[in-house]
Order: structure tokens, then sequence, then C-alpha cells
């Protein structure tokens, strides 16, 4: 079944039954242009309508949002509120210039964009998460499948060879120039040579990160975690998390006898065919397995970007499991996205639209949760490592391979709805890192030897 809503291309009502239908909530639009009209008033954006109405304080060159059918956004922005505002991107009511670049300035204000008198108005709009999303050990499952289960194939076309989904280490001292801005550096605003000498800095440092692959950053990222888990040749490692089987692959190449669990058919699938390929099935052992089910004992444990899809009322099992399983005196390298303590508590049973369409049943853990969630499991952090401008650069470049197939993920059966949704999604994410609102860290465990 298809649903044609004026002035926009058909869109699968069975798939897409939020998107094809437009709600009629009247008096929730009219809170929503409200909201929206003090939420942007002192923002450096740009909101333009098709009557040629602008709102928002930035100039003719800031992020605009072009709404293409306001009545729709609103509509939408008010029965849904942040669900609202990226289902209507998804049915194509909005544009933006600059999308990562919008997102961006949104994200690094989402506490105070709205003002305090008006905080009642848009809670109006907050729903809770469903109870069929917790990760049981068959709910894990069913969410894992949702994201990760849609194609390889899909996957393959923005990532890079290695087929990493998680965030690249790029040469840090790019990083760590004060000169360097990723968030806020534009080289193609400079219409000839540079004028000063800290312009010339950022361009030199830009196109040194150019540069760089995708695929030696994440080795690089790779390679240092393996180093924080002390692994090395005969080294027992459990992986949380196969993905795709690189790091069991660079594991496997130094030696260490790899057991990595995944919940995915499709990335087992996949793994193992790779790990095969390369001679390794004798040191790797793929399993499709929960965390919560295996035993045995190793001397180190890694999991890179797999705590996110744990659930925060599961982080206990998590980290009691990761204890229970490592030999008093090893070590444990641990990749997290991480987002402030106070909007971590405040999220915590909120529905997003993050959770509805990419990942079901996920939610990001704190610094702060982490710390206190592997110290009572009897784990001691030893040291933790950020590296969030690395994630926005890694974003930045997979979007841009994502749009750039468009065809190819278009032959692959994902129609209009969904490549404007993939692409939001990795947008969003650009925008959390750049911002600082999100981080993505390295985190390194230890679980103490035995003192009898």
């Amino acid at each position: 079944m298809t649903a044609t809503l004026p002035g926009r291309a058909a869109i699968d009502a069975a798939r897409w039954p939020d998107i094809a239908t437009v709600p009629g909530r009247p008096v929730r639009a009219q809170l929503a242009r409200l909201l929206t009209r003090h939420a942007v008033a002192r923002l450096p954006i740009r909101i333009t309508t098709p009557s040629g109405r602008s709102l928002g304080a930035g100039d003719a060159n800031a992020p605009t949002l072009r709404l293409i059918r306001p009545g729709d956004f609103y509509q939408r922005l008010g029965a849904g509120g942040l669900i609202g505002f990226g289902e209507s991107f998804m049915a194509g009511d909005w544009e933006s210039t600059d999308l990562a670049g919008l997102l961006t300035i949104l994200a690094g204000r989402i506490a105070t964009m709205v003002p305090p008198s008006l905080q009642r108005l848009r809670n109006l709009a907050v729903h809770s998460r469903p109870h069929q999303q917790d990760n049981t050990v068959a709910g894990a499952r069913a969410n894992i499948q949702h994201h990760y289960d849609l194609s390889n194939e899909l996957f393959a076309q923005f990532l890079d060879p290695s087929l990493s989904y998680s965030s690249a280490l790029f040469d840090p001292a790019l990083f760590d120039s004060a000169l360097f801005d990723t968030a806020s550096f534009d080289p193609a605003s400079f219409d000839g040579e540079p004028r000063a000498a800290g312009e010339q800095s950022l361009l030199s440092a830009q196109s040194l990160l150019s540069a760089q692959s995708l695929l030696s950053a994440q080795h690089r990222k790779i390679d240092r975690i393996l180093d924080i888990a002390g692994v090395s040749a005969g080294t027992r490692l459990l992986e949380i998390g196969t993905g795709w089987g690189e790091l069991s692959l660079r594991a496997a190449g130094r030696g260490a006898r790899v057991t990595t669990l995944t919940i995915s058919q499709e990335q087992a699938r996949l793994a193992r065919q790779r790990i095969a390929a390369a001679g390794f099935s004798d040191l790797v052992q793929v399993r499709l397995q929960d965390y919560r089910e295996v035993t045995g004992e190793f001397d180190a444990v890694v999991s890179v970007e797999m705590i996110e899809a744990v659930g925060a009322n599961h982080w206990t099992d998590y980290f009691t499991s990761i204890a229970r399983l490592l030999r008093p005196g090893g070590r444990v390298g641990l990749q997290a996205i991480t987002m402030p303590h106070d909007r971590m508590l405040a999220t915590l049973n909120t529905y997003t639209w993050i959770v509805k369409y990419i990942f079901p049943g996920g939610h990001l853990p704190s610094v702060r949760a982490i710390g206190e969630h592997s110290a009572a499991a009897g784990l001691v952090v030893e040291s933790d490592f950020g590296m969030g401008a690395h994630y926005a650069e890694t974003l930045r470049r997979w979007r841009a391979e994502f749009e750039q197939h468009a065809e190819a993920v278009d032959r692959l059966g994902f129609d209009e709805v969904f490549r404007r949704m993939w692409s939001l999604y990795l947008a969003y994410s650009e925008a959390g890192f750049r911002s600082g609102y999100l981080d993505v860290r390295q985190f390194q465990l230890a679980k103490p030897a035995s003192t009898r």
C-alpha cells in the first residue's frame, strides 16, 4: 500500500506509516510554531518558508532550514517533538543547505534552546520508550537485527574496506592543534590564497587530514584498543560485538586466540568468510551468542561501541559479565560513545527519533555511569582517552560516501524515505560530536589480581 501526499513522491504506507500520514493536531501545530520562533530567534541559523519569510538570527551564509511544506512540518513537530522533526525530514517537508552544520548548532544548544518558561509546552511531545524494546536476550536479538541485518551490501556502500562501523582514530596531532577546528573551518570559504598564517595552517591541517585514508585510521583505532587490553601472541581474547570481523583479524595477526560474539546473523556470516579468507579460522571463533550466556575465562576483553546497544537497565549485566569472564589481572579495552551525565539521566526513558528508527533499545552512557557500573563489578578504570572530533570526521566521510552511492542503495531495495532517514542519522550523529554534546572514548579497565 502506498500513499501519495500532495507535492511528494509515493510513500510505502505499510513500511512508513508515520511518514505517509500527516497528524492532524492543529493546536499542537500552533504551539510548535510558537516554540520554534522562540527557539531560533537568537540562533545563527535561518528558517525560510515558500512565501519568503525568514526566522532566526543567521545571515545569508548561515545554515538554512528550507521549509517546503510548513503546515506539515509544524503538524509533525507539534505531534511528535524531535521525533516529528526527524519524520518531517524523512517525508521531505524540509531541506537544508548544510544539514550537518544546521544540526551542529541545534545540538550545541539542545538543553537551553527552549526558554524555561516554555519547557512545559515542549514536554507535551515527549514520549516514553516502548517496553517491547527492552534488551532481554530475545529482545536484544530483535533490536540488533533491525539495524545490523539490513544488508551487508548496504554497509559496504559507505564503510571503508575494513567494514569498521565505529569511530576511526586519525593522526592525533591534527586534532590536538589549537588551530584546527573541524566544526567551524571550511576551506571552501577561501576564494584565493590564505591571507594569514593561521588560515594557512588550517588549510594545511585540512589537507593532511583529507589525505589520510579511513582504513588506516580504523586500523590505528583497533591497534590502540588492542594495546590497552594487552593483546599479544597467545592472549585468550573475548570480543563482545564482532562487527564484520576486522578487530578479530588484527588480533589474530598478533597471534591471539579470539572468541568473538555477535547476535547478528548477517555479520556472523560475512565475518566468518573474511576470517577464513585471511587464513585465521584456527585462531578466531565467531559465535552467535549473547554476552550474558558465555562461560569460561579470558586474558583480555575488548568491546567497541557495543555498550550503546545494551540498554541502561542492563549495564550492570554487561559489566558483571565482563568481570566474570576476565581472569584476575586481565585487562579490558572498551570504546564507548558517551553523553553528559545530566542529559543521560534526563533521557533514560525518552523515546527518541534515533531509538524509533535507527537503534531500538539503545541508550548512551555517561563517563560517570561507566565508572560507577564498572567499579560495582570489581573493575578499575586505568585510563580514559577521548576522541570525539575523530568521530565527527568519520561520520562526515560515511555520509559523503552514502550519498554518493544513492543509486546503488536504491538498487539494493531501499527507497527514498530510507535514504533520507539514513542521511539524517549520519548528519545528526556527526553534529553531536562536532558540537561536543557527544564524545567517544577508549577506556582501559582492569580486574585486580587475586590477593590470595
